[in-house]
């Protein structure tokens, strides 16, 4: 994953560190062909390339300025494709491209938000990603997932913030297993003194003479016996087990807690039914006690895209972050269609009414500005 370019100006690759194109994106119809095979040949050039609207045009077989760049507007606006004026931390300024290999909703909606323009603000931070600045000086993020093997560290899950409409749903089971135990722990005295309050029976093993019976030591004075090898054993054993289902019980709750907040972020607040948040810890806690990673249950999540997906749609994320596997569209291959795929010759987003667009963003120089 490239968060950075090797060249301050260079292209980001939102992208795995080898050269394809997720099935997800062929198939998605939002684009046309034209915009998939613009799309294909960017992610095949290096780093250090610069996307250039002019010079793509050139060549044999290129459609020419004027169709690069609606071919551009229509990646953008599907969230595949954007310019990005960077400001560094050092103060100066370059100008980049930033292109994924599978849509980024964030992307969309930065494209619709800077009112249709490829070019898209952003400021560099610490650790050397990216936050976009928006037109009211608030910072968001840039779309791209975080370069890690892992959920956010724990020193960071303090700041996460708290799930909404289900703040409570991790006390909520807290409450009810003190709650669990407190009754217990009431039948346990109960019984103890219905027990104390029964008449005692006669003892017709102790001697009639009250002088044998003091001589007799009591069964209470002698030691207890220490537990046998097996019961330590088993003791060990449950233990053991009780430390293993606490780590597996954190390690849940920590993906969960990431989750939650990162899909408030990329997919708005979430609003479904009550128990969402518990439901998807449950769901995760029964993936990780099957041997998936934390990684891999972060990746079947974005895959998912949904707060609280179906068990059937939580099975085929993980497939696909782990194995690749692209589930079958549930009614086959789309039809071709000549007008679908190549429009009815109205403007692309972004574009004015005239043939040639006066977004003229990708003409600035590409490279640091003192």
């Amino acid at each position: 994953m490239s968060r950075r370019p090797t060249n301050p100006n260079g292209v980001r690759f939102n992208r795995r560190p080898y050269v394809h194109v997720d099935s997800a994106t062929v198939r998605d119809t939002r684009i046309s062909y034209k915009a998939l095979g613009l799309l294909t040949y960017i992610l095949d050039q290096s780093e250090n390339w610069q996307v250039r609207s002019e010079q793509l045009s050139r060549g044999e077989g290129r459609e020419g300025r004027d169709a690069v760049r609606k071919a551009q507007h229509e990646l953008a606006a599907a969230g595949y494709f954007r310019l990005e004026r960077r400001r560094f931390l050092n103060g100066q300024c370059g100008m980049g491209t930033a292109v994924s290999e599978h849509r980024v909703q964030q992307w969309a909606d930065d494209y619709e938000e800077f009112e249709r323009s490829l070019t898209i603000p952003v400021v560099e931070q610490e650790d050397g990603s990216f936050l976009v600045k928006y037109k009211d000086g608030r910072l968001g993020s840039d779309g791209f997932a975080p370069d890690v093997d892992a959920p956010p560290a724990e020193e960071e899950e303090e700041d996460a913030p708290a799930p909404p409409d289900e703040t409570e749903a991790p006390a909520a089971e807290e409450k009810t297993a003190t709650e669990l135990k407190a009754e217990r722990a009431a039948a346990a005295r109960k019984a103890a003194a219905e027990k104390k309050a029964a008449p005692a029976k006669p003892n017709t093993d102790a001697p009639a003479d009250p002088e044998q019976r003091a001589e007799k030591p009591e069964a209470a004075e002698r030691p207890a016996a220490p537990p046998s090898g097996k019961a330590a054993a088993k003791a060990a054993a449950a233990e053991e087990k009780a430390a293993a289902e606490k780590a597996l019980t954190d390690a849940a709750e920590t993906v969960a807690r990431w989750w939650w907040a990162d899909a408030e972020e990329h997919l708005g607040v979430y609003v479904g039914a009550k128990g969402g948040y518990v439901a998807v810890r449950k769901m995760i806690h029964s993936a990780l006690a099957k041997g998936y990673t934390q990684r891999d249950c972060a990746d079947a999540l974005r895959h998912a895209r949904k707060h609280w997906p179906s068990a059937q749609q939580w099975q085929d994320a993980l497939g696909y972050a782990t194995k690749g596997v692209m589930p079958r569209a549930p009614h086959g291959r789309v039809p071709y269609s000549d007008s679908a795929t190549w429009g009815t010759g109205q403007n692309l987003p972004g574009e004015q009414e005239s043939s040639t667009p006066e977004d003229t963003s990708d003409d600035a120089t590409f490279g640091i500005i003192a």
